[in-house]
């Protein structure tokens, strides 16, 4: 029995018979040397925040903490290493009991085949500091690489492992193409929760079908319209703004401060789409009548909004309804709330068409 254990966790540990390289073996090099993509401000505090060092005391505490996590973030590089590592410590070892390791301080590898980014596999995190084999056993050859950085912490340091004797070097290939990205404002929704790994939040998913960099600008919890966030965001030379934060705000709030929110990031970019979203339909809305009316009065209420602005003449904000946003199987959620990787693939495949066409 306790030879049969130990074969059990060689293979979930991804080093059974057959491997042929070990960690100690490979050599590592710091990931700051290599292309980051996904980061909308370059006076942050640290290279893998996302939001610019000036409104730190500035922002509510918490925006402040959440960007500090890494979501929307990915590393770029190209090697003809047969196997790729990563080593690397988060700052909050976070933990929930609704949401993977893998998708909270975990990431994910991808590599560009026939013009298609294609999951690899992810690096799997084992504590605050991991030393980890993606993936080994591979033909040599050389290819393009993105790794997601963590959804939901933050990131001390990192490295990429390859082999002692292989060739790293800076990508290449422009993709997802870098310039004018597309800046996403939200909740734990947006930023990722709980997707199963970091490729599989909707903005992630999106930025591989539109072969468009995005800017993830989600706050779990938190998206709640702070007019500073919008101020930030209005300096992004975008190709289109998405603001889908809906699940965060009371009808109080949205009449409050949805339309100055929308008038702050108008002014510095008048020619540039803005999408609002409604929020998604949880499910759990077919048996909680007090959700159901909560959500038809936030939906109500900013269509109500979009129409004000586009009667004092805004002619390039645009409206996204729920129906089916997250398909209509009632099946897409963790905890009638957080989209799971299915939910994630739907909505992002619902709002292809409609940023595409934005963008474009």
């Amino acid at each position: 029995m306790k030879n049969l254990m130990v074969f059990v966790m060689l293979i979930l540990s991804g080093t059974c018979m057959g491997t042929t390289t070990n960690l100690e073996d490979m050599k590592y090099l710091n990931a700051d040397a290599f292309q980051l993509i996904g980061k909308g401000f370059e006076d942050t505090p640290t290279l893998y925040s996302r939001l610019p060092a000036s409104l730190e005391g500035v922002t509510r505490p918490p925006v402040w903490s959440l960007s500090q996590n890494c979501s929307g973030l990915a590393i770029r590089f190209k090697t003809n290493s047969s196997a790729i590592a990563a080593r690397w410590e988060v700052t909050g070892d976070v933990f929930m009991n609704h949401f993977t390791m893998t998708g909270i301080k975990g990431m994910d590898l991808y590599c560009l085949k026939d013009g298609q980014w294609q999951f690899v596999n992810s690096a799997r995190p084992t504590g605050k500091e991991t030393t980890a084999m993606i993936i080994q056993n591979m033909a040599g050859e050389m290819n393009e690489y993105m790794l997601y950085l963590p959804l939901y912490d933050g990131l001390r340091k990192l490295e990429i492992g390859v082999e002692p004797a292989a060739l790293i070097e800076q990508a290449q290939v422009d993709s997802p193409k870098k310039g004018k990205p597309v800046v996403f404002y939200g909740t734990s929704i947006t930023q990722g929760g709980c997707a199963s790994r970091a490729g599989m939040s909707y903005p992630n998913i999106l930025s591989r079908m539109m072969d468009k960099e995005i800017i993830n600008l989600g706050f779990s919890g938190n998206g709640q319209l702070d007019l500073e966030v919008a101020e930030a965001m209005a300096t992004i030379d975008a190709s289109c703004f998405v603001i889908d934060c809906l699940p965060n705000v009371s009808v109080a709030q949205m009449n409050e401060k949805y339309a100055r929110f929308i008038e702050i990031v108008r002014e510095n970019n008048p020619e540039t789409p803005i999408l609002l979203v409604e929020t998604i339909l949880f499910p759990h809305r077919h048996f909680d009548q007090s959700v159901f009316t909560l959500l038809q009065d936030k939906n109500e209420t900013l269509t109500r909004i979009y129409k004000e602005q586009k009667a004092k003449g805004d002619r390039k904000i645009y409206y996204q309804k729920a129906d089916d946003l997250i398909g209509d199987d009632q099946e897409a959620t963790v905890d009638g709330v957080h989209l799971t990787d299915l939910g994630f693939k739907h909505m992002a495949e619902n709002l292809y068409p409609v940023i595409r066409k934005l963008i474009k």
